[in-house]
This record gives C-alpha cells, sequence and structure tokens, in this order.
C-alpha cells in the first residue's frame, strides 16, 4: 500500500481523501456522464450554468482514487468559468492540476475532459443551444436519446 501511494502527488491525494464538489444538483441544468469499460470507472458532472457562466458543479464518481481527485480537481477547474472557458479544459490541464497521474491512471484525466463535454452537450441540448468548439454527442459517444 504504501509503495502505490508514493505513486501519486499530494496533490492527487488530497484530492482523494478530501474531494471537493462531491454530490449531486437537483435539476442541474447538464448533466454529463462518462465510463471507462477497461476499468469500470464511472464519472458523471453536474452543472448550474447562468448566463453562460458554471455558477456551480458537482460529481459523483464510482471508481478508483485517480479518478475521483480527476473529478474533484475539475470541479475547482471549471467553477465560475464560463462554458468557453470550460471546453478548453483537456486532459493534459486536469493532470497539470494534480501534478500528474501514473501512465496507467491518465485515462482517469481523459474521462475528466470528457464528463465536462458530455455535461455541456446535456446543456446545450436542453435549452437548444450550439456552443462553438463543443463536441457532437457522437464523438463521445453518446446516444441522442440518452440526452433529456
Amino acid at each position: 500500500m504504501i509503495q502505490m501511494v508514493r505513486r501519486y502527488t499530494k496533490i492527487v491525494l488530497d484530492h482523494f481523501l478530501n474531494p471537493r464538489n462531491m454530490g449531486e444538483i437537483e435539476d442541474a441544468d447538464g448533466i454529463g456522464t462518462v465510463g471507462d469499460a477497461k476499468c469500470g470507472d464511472i464519472m458523471r458532472l453536474y452543472l448550474d450554468v447562468e448566463d453562460g457562466r458554471i455558477q456551480d458543479v458537482k460529481f459523483k464518481t464510482f471508481g478508483c482514487g485517480a479518478a475521483v481527485a480527476s473529478s474533484s480537481v475539475t470541479t475547482e477547474l471549471i467553477k465560475g468559468k464560463t462554458i468557453e472557458e470550460a471546453l478548453r479544459v483537456t486532459n493534459k490541464k486536469v493532470l497539470e492540476a494534480l501534478g500528474g497521474l501514473p501512465d496507467n491512471k491518465i485515462h482517469c484525466s481523459v474521462l475528466a475532459e470528457e464528463a465536462i463535454q458530455a455535461a455541456l452537450i446535456d446543456y446545450a441540448w436542453k435549452n437548444k443551444l450550439k456552443i462553438k468548439g463543443l463536441a457532437t454527442p457522437e464523438e463521445l459517444g453518446i446516444e441522442r436519446s440518452d440526452l433529456q
């Protein structure tokens, strides 16, 4: 166990042990759910958007410590940001904010980026908006029937 812990930065361990913004937003403006079939990690991101700005963000993640930490830091990176600013949060920015992840856990940062996209796709769909730079549901493997 101690050897495993040394592979993670203090930032990763802090976000895993003390996750920020965990939970749900009732009547969220956008909800994005993504997963990795290989490892079983599932991330769900909830957005409260007002006037094009993310006022609140929460997450629920079923997965390893790196998945929880990636979700937690992602909420900090996008809370208070405009939609356009949130779209610029990539897996590399998540990795930087965490101080890195082991190679076999980088997919967790990719899921975090995809969760942002999925939640914003849902927000755009619900509000009949076109958002420049936003992936299509098909690019993320989201069925249009899954959008609310």
